[in-house]
């Protein structure tokens, strides 16, 4: 096997979450203090009051979410796993190389990503956004922290959304696989896939995140074959503007009030599990929907260090450094089999 003398430095980029009920406060602060998040005229002078009045009242509403799932976010456990197998994977395929994790909102913040990616004296830098979708306010907030405070003399590459990538969408076609089995007859069941919310006026600047996961339902329930009836909905609407429909407490209405009895949520939006998913899905939602009549309600579990899901970024990674490891790997099987 061929083996890459460069050492990469690959940055696993994520929201991040708060890992102690203490730290929701300043996790929020620093959310809604992101230019990419919270813009309006004057929002230079007014951005911190008000990230300041929301992160208090949020604050408040949300803890009961994280107080369920433990009293804090996994998402930094299960990043850090990702990017251990990650680095495992690329290793297997002969690179030298070494994974960061850089939360955009709490820690390990994106500095603390750099100071150890310039320890590790990297060659050069490919940057992997983990969110599937772009969006100005996930992808894009990520990359320009990163503009801001990066500015070593080493290539730096760059990967897009990968909602398309084939990899990826059998990592979530196996999820709903085996969530689907739980049901005593699968083709009955309602699968309504959830995604993160934006703000429309995000979208109606040109934002593409709509239409990209709208794309990947599509794209996944082809491939999966199911004969189920689906839907879209959104989810984590915060404040009084207009947000992305319809929400995900609507459609466990709309879906009660027809009749359906057997529910299978998917998180189209996110890779791995966290408080949208095991507090907002997994315990409210569920608590919702049985008030509703529902009978029975599963959600899938969040992609985490699937194996199949980890191929999918090593993949993105070696395409981010011009090398094709489908091929590579195809080589080394001819090799061995000699």
């Amino acid at each position: 096997m061929a083996t890459t003398t460069r050492r990469v430095g690959v940055v696993l980029f994520q929201l991040g979450g708060p890992d102690t009920l203490e730290a929701i406060e300043p996790f929020l602060f620093n959310l809604f203090c992101d230019p990419d998040i919270i813009d309006f005229p004057f929002a230079r002078i007014g951005r911190r009051p008000l990230a300041k009045l929301i992160s208090t009242t949020r604050a408040r509403k949300v803890q009961h979410h994280y107080s369920v799932i433990g009293g804090g976010s996994p998402i930094r456990r299960f990043t850090e796993q990702q990017a251990r197998a990650l680095q495992l994977k690329l290793a297997e395929s002969g690179f030298d190389a070494r994974c960061f994790v850089a939360m955009r909102y709490w820690h390990p913040f994106t500095a603390e990503a750099i100071e150890h990616l310039r320890a590790a004296q990297c060659d050069e830098v490919v940057l992997l956004p983990l969110y599937p979708h772009y969006s100005s306010t996930t992808t894009g907030s990520s990359l320009n922290e990163w503009q801001r405070l990066f500015h070593d003399d080493i290539p730096v590459h760059r990967v897009e959304a990968f909602y398309r990538h084939e990899l990826y969408l059998d990592a979530l076609v196996e999820k709903v696989e085996e969530t689907l089995v739980r049901f005593p007859d699968p083709g009955r069941a309602e699968l309504v896939f959830s995604a993160h919310s934006v703000p429309l006026a995000v979208i109606e600047k040109g934002d593409p995140y709509q239409r990209q996961i709208e794309e990947t339902v599509e794209l996944l329930m082809q491939r999966g074959g199911w004969p189920n009836h689906y839907r879209l909905c959104y989810q984590s609407k915060v404040g009084a503007s207009r947000w992305l429909q319809p929400s995900l407490h609507k459609t466990l209405r709309d879906v009660a009030a027809e009749g359906v009895r057997e529910l299978c949520v998917v998180p189209i939006s996110f890779v791995s599990d966290h408080v949208e998913t095991l507090g907002e899905i997994d315990h409210e939602a569920r608590a919702e929907a049985q008030a509703l009549g529902i009978e029975r309600f599963e959600m899938t579990s969040g992609l985490n260090d699937s194996p199949t899901f980890i191929a999918a970024l090593a993949e993105l990674v070696g395409s981010a450094l011009g090398v094709d490891l489908r091929r590579r790997g195809r080589t080394s099987c001819l090799v061995a089999a000699d």
